[in-house]
């Protein structure tokens, strides 16, 4: 007979078994429900001494929230230590979009950080329990990478900082080419992506009358993601590329807006981030067609040149995905670390989008307040839609002057600048007669004032730049609590019903593991390693969450039948020895 006790669950010729916190989870809320320990360790092949750990250490496993790219635990962290993971994994994305370099130290310090302040924010519940204290070390940091595949993001070097030589030497580089294939103001572009927190008002800004900060003071499910584009004369703006977290808003149906129609191409995804997909689709469907009528229209030779900066959603193969009847346009990408220097867009054009944005922001509140029985809080809380957000918008970007478009230029191409346009007029002597520029931030303050509110240039000044600034620990806690619900909330919030054929459990399952064998496979062959991570997160928070969650709803609905059953029969089995017994003794 064997030595072996029987249900241990105990197997030595088992190789030890690597149980995600997900697994953890699911095995703590079984037990909860009255499975017992004993079959848990059959269903999840592993011996009931795992699973008495697992339960211990429940308090523990329940509060972890496991970020993106987080399968796999190797050995107990605390909920802080995975909390401070999941928005380090979000705030490299961020500096991502924004084209940033980051380093090993870079990185290492925000963890830093990061840590600390979520445990500042930890309320001590136990003076037994010390929170262990967090090294961002080399060792930690080479596990990090390894967790979250975030190897194609991190550059090593110094940390990011303008490169005055590499610009000095591309301005060099795109005179020649500018020469070499004669191209003119009209046919040179700059694109450039940028944050708009389009609720957001001026952080020290009151309502005399309440005493209370401005309503709306949650910005961060209010962003949205802008990409903007121009020529180097100035004459000519492209129609934006809008990415928000919702496909349909409510506001839509209720305005009767169709997206065909906006002055903006209208994308969507969970974190409002362009992606190269929605890049390319921006390149074909807007870019492409617009520029190449302006230049037939204008008589001008069919070449056209845009440039770029390193961000993830401008990748080097972005020529390849141009179509071919727009072959005419050409790519050009500013080296890293120049674009604070050399691109044009960042030269004033965005911050001055911005406060014409902010304006239009102001007096759309003054005219609700003279004009209607709302007070600004209830507009702003209750009807400042993004429908009207998307007007404010378009009354800015049409208001950014051509001599502010044009001056960008002033650094990457200087003759640009100073030369005239194709119908012989002096361009700088055009633009100030007849589009002076005028700073908005004076009108404002002034509409500002009217309202009661107290603000001054250096709020506003100060909101334009709180836009681009790195978020606070705070901002991506709500960042990610938004990503987290979005998704779902779009599939559930839906007002029409749509009706699906039913859905086998067994097909679901089927569908869902061949999805992670693809995941898996371009996770480990992919060299773009961040940006298939994040178009395969969308996809699976766009497209798999509703099917997970079905999933997840039936084996529910399963477990507590098998409860039931199993409770049911004990019952029965019970009554019947208490009867058989019974019997027995009166016999």
């Amino acid at each position: 007979m064997s030595s072996k006790k029987v249900g241990s669950g105990k197997d030595s010729s088992k190789k030890k078994r690597m149980l995600s916190v997900k697994l953890r989870q699911e095995i703590i809320e079984k037990h909860e429900r009255g499975v017992c320990v004993m079959e848990l360790a059959k269903i999840y092949d592993c011996s009931t001494s795992t699973i008495c750990t697992i339960l211990k250490q429940k308090e523990t496993i329940k509060s972890v929230k496991v970020a993106k790219g987080m399968t796999v635990i190797t050995q107990q962290r605390s909920a802080i230590h995975e909390e401070m993971e999941n928005l380090l994994l979000l705030w490299i994305k961020e500096k991502e979009l924004a084209g940033d370099t980051l380093t090993e130290t870079v990185i290492s310090e925000k963890a830093r950080i990061f840590y600390n302040d979520l445990k500042q924010k930890e309320p001590s519940t136990s003076t037994d329990v010390v929170e262990p204290e967090f090294k961002s070390s080399h060792g930690w940091f080479e596990r990090f990478k390894k967790r979250s595949g975030i190897h194609s993001v991190v550059r090593h070097g110094k940390a990011a900082s303008a490169d005055q030589k590499a610009a000095g030497d591309f301005i060099t580089r795109f005179t020649q080419l500018i020469e070499a294939e004669c191209y003119i103001p009209q046919q040179v572009f700059n694109c450039n992506e940028t944050g708009l927190f389009w609720k957001k008002m001026p952080r020290r800004t009151y309502i005399t009358a309440e005493e209370t900060k401005m309503p709306g003071h949650k910005p961060m499910k209010d962003r949205l993601t802008l990409a903007l584009c121009a020529n180097a004369c100035g004459d000519f703006k492209v129609k934006p590329l809008l990415v928000y977290h919702s496909e349909n808003p409510r506001a839509f149906k209720t305005h009767r807006i169709l997206k065909e129609k906006l002055h903006v191409m209208w994308r969507a995804n969970p974190k409002a981030w362009v992606t190269r997909q929605f890049f390319i689709d921006w390149v074909n469907l807007c870019f492409g067609p617009t520029v190449k009528k302006y230049l037939q229209e204008n008589k001008l030779p069919l070449q056209a040149l845009l440039v770029l900066d390193n961000a993830p959603a401008h990748p080097p193969g972005l020529q390849d995905n141009i179509r071919e009847e727009y072959q005419f346009i050409k790519v050009l990408y500013l080296p890293p670390n120049t674009t604070s220097i050399l691109q044009p867009m960042d030269q004033q054009v965005i911050s001055n989008f911005k406060k014409l944005y902010t304006k239009h922001l102001f007096k759309r509140c003054f005219d609700v307040t003279e004009n209607t029985e709302l007070t600004l809080r209830e507009f702003w809380k209750e009807h400042f839609k993004i429908v009207q957000c998307l007007r404010m918008i378009d009354l800015a970007w049409k208001e950014v002057t051509r001599r502010t478009l044009n001056s960008a230029w002033k650094k990457l191409w200087p003759d640009a600048v100073a030369a005239r346009d194709f119908e012989g007029f002096d361009l700088d002597t055009e633009i100030e007669t007849n589009v002076p520029d005028i700073d908005p931030v004076h009108e404002i303050v002034s509409i500002g004032k009217s309202m009661g509110l107290q603000v001054d240039e250096g709020n506003i000044n100060e909101l334009v730049k709180e836009h681009e600034e790195e978020l606070s620990t705070q901002e991506l806690l709500e960042l990610q609590d938004m990503q987290r619900t979005e998704a779902l909330q779009e599939i559930s919030g839906s007002e029409e019903e749509v009706e699906t054929e039913e859905i086998s459990t067994s097909e679901i399952k089927e569908v869902l593991g061949m999805w992670e064998k693809v995941t898996s496979f371009t996770e480990r062959k992919h060299p773009e390693k961040v940006a298939t991570s994040r178009s395969a997160a969308n996809y699976d928070d766009t497209c798999l969450a509703h099917f997970r969650k079905l999933l997840k709803s039936r084996q529910k609905q399963t477990s507590l039948h098998r409860y039931l059953y199993t409770k049911t029969e004990t019952a029965i089995s019970e009554s019947a020895e208490s009867a058989a017994k019974k019997a027995k003794t009166d016999d």
